[in-house]
C-alpha cells in the first residue's frame, strides 16, 4: 500500500504549516478539474484562477508529494536537451520558440513567491561545474549558446576563483549563472497551493482519481466524488500509474536520491562561501547546495524504472565524500527518494489525451522550472491563445526500444555507457 504522507525528508521536517483539505466527497462542478497538486498543477491552477476560472485539484496524497517536494531545490534553466541539440533533431523552426520560452520558468517561479510572499529560502546563483577538460568545452558552449538566446550575465572560472565559490579540488571550471538559483521545494509548493485557495481555487488531497470520463464535460472520478469540469489537466508526472496508459507507453519513471547533513554551521559555509547552488556536468549528474539551516543537501544519479532503493545512505555518501572529503564523518540527518518522469527523447510530452484534456510530463530530470513554464502555456491554451502550447505539442515522442518489459534495462546499459565515457573523460 503506497504511503500517502509525506516521505521522510528534510522538506518534509521543515515544511510550512498546512490547513485540513479534506477529500473529495460528491460531486462539485468547475471550469478546470487538475489531476496532481505539484508545480505543473498547481501553476496552471494558479495562471487559470488569475483568468478567472473557477479550479479544483484533485491530489492523491498531499501537495507536493511527488518530484515537487523532494527534488534538489534548484533553478535550472532551459530543458534536458538544450536548443542545439533541439535543432539539430527536429529543426531551427521547431527549436527557435522553445528557445525563445527558455528563461521564463524561472521568471514565473520568482513572481509567486514575490506575489505570495512564500518563504522558501529562495537564494539566487547557481553553477555548473565540469570535471574534464571536455566538460570545459562544453560549458563554453553551453555559455555562447545561452548568450545567443539573450541570457547575459554568465562568467567561466578555474583555478583558485573557482575554488573560491566550491570548496574541491574535483573541478576543471564552473560556469556561473547568476540567475539560476535555489529554494525549499516542499514549502515552495505549499506556499503556491495557499495562493491558490487565495484566489478561489479548491484544493482536495487524499482524492485519488480513478478514471476520466470523456465529453463535452468531462467528469473526473475519484473513490467518493466527481469533478465535472469543462477542462481537465492530467498532471501527474511520474505518479500518473495506470490513470491514461497510453502517457506509459512512451516514457518511463526512474528514481533519484538525496541526503541532507547534519547542520555544518561555519563547515557548511566554507564548502560553498557565496551561497551557490551546484550541478556538474556528467550524464548521470551529482547537485549540492546548501539548506537555508546550514545542512548540505546532496543528491545523484537516477535508477530507471525507479525500483525501491533502501540504502539511500550507501548510494550518496561515496559522492558526497568525493566531492568534500573534508565531510569525512559528517552524520546524514536524512535520505529519501523521489522520482521524475523520462521520455525517449529527454524533452517534455505536452499535448491533448481530447479536445478538452490536457496533459504535461516527462519532464526528464529538468522539471522545475519547465513545470512553471507549462503552467503557464497550457493556462494560455485552455484560454484560447495555444501558440506556445502548439510549439511543445508537435514535438514527436516514440516509445522506448523493448516494450514495458524491456525499455530498463536497455536503458540503463545506454547509461552506464555514457557514465562509463564520464570516468574516462571521453
Amino acid at each position: 500500500m503506497q504511503n500517502l504522507d509525506h516521505v521522510g525528508s528534510y522538506y518534509a521536517a521543515s515544511g510550512l504549516p498546512q490547513p485540513p483539505r479534506p477529500a473529495l466527497r460528491g460531486t462539485v462542478d468547475a471550469d478546470i478539474a487538475i489531476v496532481g497538486a505539484g508545480y505543473t498543477g498547481l501553476n496552471a491552477g494558479l495562471a487559470l484562477a488569475r483568468r478567472g476560472y473557477r479550479v479544483v485539484v484533485l491530489e492523491a496524497a498531499r501537495v507536493g508529494w511527488g518530484a515537487s517536494g523532494r527534488n534538489g531545490g534548484q533553478i535550472v534553466h532551459s530543458y534536458s536537451r538544450d536548443i542545439d541539440t533541439i535543432a539539430a533533431s527536429h529543426g531551427r523552426e521547431v527549436a527557435a520558440p522553445l528557445g525563445a520560452m527558455a528563461f521564463d520558468g524561472a521568471a514565473v517561479l520568482r513572481r509567486n513567491v514575490r506575489e505570495f510572499g512564500i518563504d522558501c529560502h529562495l537564494q539566487d546563483g547557481g553553477i555548473f561545474a565540469a570535471l574534464t577538460d571536455k566538460q570545459v568545452a562544453k560549458l563554453e558552449h553551453h555559455k555562447a549558446l545561452w548568450e545567443g538566446l539573450g541570457h547575459p550575465g554568465l562568467e567561466i572560472v578555474r583555478g583558485a576563483r573557482a575554488r573560491d565559490l566550491v570548496q574541491t579540488e574535483r573541478y576543471r571550471a564552473l560556469l556561473v549563472d547568476p540567475t539560476g538559483g535555489h529554494f525549499h521545494p516542499l514549502r515552495l509548493a505549499q506556499g503556491e497551493a495557499a495562493g491558490l485557495e487565495s484566489l478561489g481555487g479548491v484544493i482536495h488531497e487524499h482524492s485519488r482519481v480513478q478514471r476520466i470520463e470523456r465529453g463535452s464535460t468531462a467528469v473526473v472520478h475519484t473513490d467518493q466524488g466527481q469533478v465535472r469540469a469543462k477542462f481537465v489537466l492530467v498532471a501527474c508526472n511520474a505518479y500518473v500509474g495506470n490513470l491514461e496508459p497510453q502517457l506509459l507507453a512512451r516514457s518511463m519513471p526512474c528514481g533519484t536520491q538525496v541526503v541532507a547533513t547534519e547542520p555544518l554551521g561555519e563547515r557548511g559555509r566554507a564548502l560553498l562561501p557565496h551561497n551557490h547552488c551546484v550541478e556538474d556536468c556528467n550524464y548521470l549528474l551529482d547537485y549540492f547546495r546548501l539548506s537555508a539551516d546550514g545542512r548540505l543537501v546532496y543528491g545523484g544519479g537516477v535508477t530507471y524504472g525507479a525500483p525501491e532503493i533502501t540504502e539511500i545512505r550507501q548510494v550518496i555518501l561515496p559522492k558526497l565524500l568525493k566531492t568534500f572529503p573534508q565531510l569525512e564523518g559528517v552524520r546524514i540527518d536524512y535520505a529519501w527518494s523521489g522520482n521524475f518522469q523520462l521520455t525517449l527523447s529527454r524533452l517534455p510530452d505536452v499535448g491533448r489525451l481530447a479536445g478538452n484534456i490536457y496533459y504535461s510530463h516527462g519532464c526528464s530530470g529538468h522539471g522545475v522550472t519547465f513545470t512553471y513554464l507549462i503552467g503557464d502555456v497550457l493556462a494560455e491554451a485552455i484560454d484560447g491563445q495555444a501558440g506556445r502550447f502548439d510549439a511543445f505539442a508537435r514535438l514527436p515522442h516514440y516509445p522506448f526500444p523493448g516494450g514495458r518489459m524491456f525499455r530498463v534495462p536497455l536503458t540503463s546499459l545506454g547509461a552506464w555507457y555514457y557514465q562509463l565515457r564520464d570516468r574516462l573523460g571521453f
